[in-house]
Order: C-alpha cells, then sequence, then structure tokens
C-alpha cells in the first residue's frame, strides 16, 4: 500500500510534530483539530521549528515553503480524513473521547484507511475494537519533541495484522525514527519503565528528601540521564504522567500508585511547560 495523505486529528504539541515530520518526508499532511486557535497555535510551532532550521543552514527558505505547503490545516473533519490513506490520532488521551472520533471517521474514510493512534499507554485492542478496521488498527508512541527524538514505539493490538504493522513500521522509517515494536500491554515498554521512576521521583520530593533541582541533577550526574526526572515530566505534562501511572495502578495494584504530590499539582492546574507551571515554573 502506498502512503500519500496522512491526516494527523490534533494540533498541540505531539500533533503538531507529527505533522511537521510527516511533511518534511514528502507526504501531504491534513492537520485537523476542533478550534481554529489550536490549529493557528500548530501552525505557528511548525514555521519556528522550520525557520530555526533555515537560519541554521540545515534546510533553505524554498525547502521550508515546499514543506509549508504540504500541510492543510483545518477544523473540518470530514475534509481533513477524505481520501486519507492514514490517520494519526493525537487527541486527548481520555478513551471515551477517543472511541467517539473514530466512531466519527468510520463513516468518512476509505476502506483501505489504516488508523494510528498516538497513546502513552491506552489500551490499543479495546480502541481498535470500536472500529469497523480493528485488524487495520495499530498504536504509535512518538516521542516529545517529535522533530527531535529518534525513537518511535510501535504497538501491535490483538487483531492487527502482519501486513499492517509491516505498514506501520516502514512509514515510521521513513520519518527518520527508529522504530520499535512492542506488544499490547499496559504502558507498553518504554512508559512501563520509565513512569514509575518518574512517578518515584514525585514520592522523594512530596516527602522532603530532596529539593526538585537536587533530584533531578542527582539523576543527571549521578546516572547519565540527559534530563531530570522532574524536568522530564514538566516537558511531558504532569496530566499525561498522571493518566499513565493511573492506567498501570488500575492494572497491577499498588504497586503503581500514583505519588499524591503528583497529583496536586495535577489539581492545581500546574501541568507542566504547557501550563506554564508544573514542577518548575517557566513563566
Amino acid at each position: 500500500m502506498e502512503i500519500k495523505k496522512v491526516c494527523v486529528l490534533g494540533a498541540g504539541l505531539m500533533g503538531n510534530g507529527i505533522t511537521q515530520v510527516c511533511a518534511q518526508a514528502g507526504y501531504q499532511v491534513a492537520m485537523r483539530d476542533i478550534e481554529q486557535r489550536f490549529i493557528d497555535g500548530g501552525m505557528a510551532s511548525i514555521k519556528r521549528n522550520l525557520g530555526r532550521a533555515v537560519e541554521k543552514g540545515r534546510m533553505t527558505q524554498d525547502e521550508m515553503d515546499t514543506v509549508l505547503g504540504r500541510i492543510t490545516p483545518t477544523v473540518d473533519l470530514s475534509k481533513a480524513a477524505n481520501g486519507a490513506d492514514v490517520v494519526v490520532e493525537v487527541i486527548v488521551e481520555v478513551m471515551e473521547i477517543k472511541k467517539k472520533v473514530y466512531a466519527e471517521l468510520g463513516k468518512i474514510v476509505p476502506a483501505h484507511c489504516l488508523f494510528f493512534t498516538n497513546t502513552s499507554g491506552l489500551s490499543i485492542t479495546e480502541l481498535a475494537a470500536v472500529t469497523d478496521r480493528p485488524e487495520k488498527f495499530i498504536g504509535t508512541h512518538f516521542f516529545n519533541p517529535v522533530p527531535v527524538m529518534k525513537l518511535l514505539e510501535i504497538i501491535k493490538g490483538h487483531e492487527t495484522t502482519d501486513e499492517t504493522l509491516k505498514i506501520a513500521t516502514e512509514w515510521g522509517k521513513t520519518l527518520g525514527k527508529e522504530v520499535i515494536v512492542v506488544n499490547e500491554a499496559p504502558a507498553f515498554a518504554v512508559n512501563r519503565v520509565l513512569c514509575p521512576m518518574i512517578n518515584e521521583a514525585f514520592f522523594v520530593l512530596g516527602e522532603g528528601v530532596a529539593s526538585a533541582k537536587d533530584i533531578d541533577t542527582g539523576m543527571v550526574l549521578g546516572c547519565n540521564h540527559p534530563i531530570g526526572p522532574l524536568a522530564l515530566a514538566d516537558l511531558v505534562g504532569l496530566d499525561t504522567l498522571l493518566h499513565v501511572i493511573e492506567g498501570l495502578h488500575e492494572e497491577f495494584g499498588d504497586k503503581y500508585l500514583p505519588a499524591p504530590y503528583l497529583k496536586k499539582l495535577v489539581r492545581a492546574g500546574r501541568l507542566g511547560k504547557k501550563s506554564g507551571k508544573g514542577v518548575y515554573d517557566y513563566a
């Protein structure tokens, strides 16, 4: 199957990043969100990223204009999804909201269209079951920031065919990503290891064992991590992290109990860089 048009649902941090790398790889991309302000913000982010590449000599202005010319921003779901070969869904990490979107998509996209859900830990099999094409449904877990991070985790659901897996893997490689394939399990492979570590950092912080800065410095200098766990949590989004930890807790019990201080920050609206405040203040 030849992929020509990609529909990206979501213009936020992950959505506009996926849109950018798809357009840079030569695909026609429709980027859709529910409000024009989200679309405008997504396009502004893409233009900033590409503009920096031009300034640093990694891309010419003509190349930037060509990439932007491949992107169609819209709030119209039918316009975005009509004729798509692949839909990459990057909306909020809430199962029922995602299911509702897939119910609408099935009425719009062509029969050959594949569904890729970008999620940090929701069940691929459960989402696929509400569609008319569970065999053409697969999970993609990009990492933030998408244009920079090389990894793409691809998650095979219970009904996902080997053909769908092959197409998704080859597509990921065309985006310049190193692809790893995992079978569906709560939080998949990377977050199954990573999120409990970050959650433990919130326990340490909440118990007053050490300051946020010292926890992060300790992990950077003592464990050779490129970024501390609390700073990384702010980058990912504390609400997203909490969703993953709560999913692990539901599946596996108190071994994965969410840290009270993490929950407190989310309740306070301190979601990380995207809200201006998280563990750290970015204002």
